[in-house]
């Protein structure tokens, strides 16, 4: 029997212990992860005595509560021992019968009877750097040749939030406006109080030129936001952040991409060579959200 739990009733041991015992585990539906970036605006469904598990964020919009992933989470889903179609279905179809869906990813492994829509997301597993860096594409490998005058001058450094912020802010793109940057910049911030995030900066003549943020746990490196000053681009400082990172990281965890829908990006991710692995999502449009607003609306006229 699947259960619909809020915050306040979940067991959050049996929770945890669920998704890192999962075949799907992902760290961004561990309980650090949502809590900072849903702000604890999430419940979950449940099946039977934690079997498996349903993260669902939300947010509250014209008078219902919707769900829509919040900022830098990529993938949820269902968490279970082993995936299975069947589960799987049952949790969908409760799922939008129980709720007002805006935007839900599930995960890579998710699998279900009926075809859903597809996003890409980019994944080195776990190997010796040696192995990594071989597969690298020509024109990567190139960019990662830095010429001596450049070496000499420049460097890379772990930054705390606090000393990156500004040129965070200042080189953040893709936001609609400053509420929206202050936002992210809250999210990047909050990991960083929770040891879980590194800030790593390409500096140039003792200036920053380039960062990355990759939040981090035991398995998994994933790499949140990539911030350039472009009159630098030249230099090729973010390619050389992130195979840094993956030279740090790639023997024990898993380096995730986190995807991109932008065609320059994703070129840029594919030359590191990692695996390609697709998950399914949930969409409805503004308008069809606001058509059960107007039902809701009617019912409750009519019968209340």
């Amino acid at each position: 029997m699947i259960r619909r739990l809020k915050y306040n009733e979940i067991d959050f041991d049996k929770y945890s212990r669920c998704l890192e015992n999962s075949e799907q585990r992902k760290y961004s539906a561990s309980k650090l992860f949502l809590d900072i970036t849903a702000r604890k605006n999430w419940e979950i469904l449940v099946l039977n005595d934690y079997e498996a598990i349903m993260p669902v964020p939300f947010i509250r919009k014209f008078g219902l509560k919707i769900i829509i992933n919040p900022r830098l989470c990529q993938q949820l889903g269902i968490f279970s021992e082993k995936d299975d179609v069947h589960v799987n279905d049952h949790f969908l179809t409760f799922f939008k019968k129980k709720y007002n869906i805006w935007y839900y990813p599930f995960n890579d492994q998710n699998t279900f009877s009926i075809p859903l829509n597809q996003r890409k997301n980019f994944l080195i597993p776990p190997a010796e750097y040696e192995v990594v860096r071989q597969k690298y594409s020509p024109k990567r490998k190139r960019k990662l040749r830095l010429d001596e005058e450049v070496l000499a001058l420049s460097e890379i450094k772990d930054l705390s939030m606090q000393e990156a912020s500004s040129f965070i802010s200042e080189h953040l793109i893709g936001t609609k406006n400053d509420h929206d940057k202050q936002e992210f910049i809250k999210t990047f911030q909050d990991f960083d109080k929770a040891g879980s995030l590194t800030i790593t900066s390409f500096l140039y003549e003792n200036k920053i030129i380039n960062s990355i943020a990759v939040y981090h746990d035991d398995k998994t490196a994933a790499l949140l936001g990539t911030f350039n000053d472009k009159e630098f681009v030249k230099l090729s400082g973010s390619s050389v952040l992130i195979d840094h990172v993956i030279k740090k990281n790639i023997k024990n965890k898993i380096f995730d991409f986190e995807g991109s829908e932008v065609s320059a990006i994703e070129e840029f991710f594919r030359g590191f060579r990692p695996e390609l692995k697709p998950y399914p999502f949930l969409r409805n449009s503004k308008k069809e959200i606001a058509k059960e607003v107007l039902i809701l609306e009617k019912f409750k006229n009519n019968f209340l």
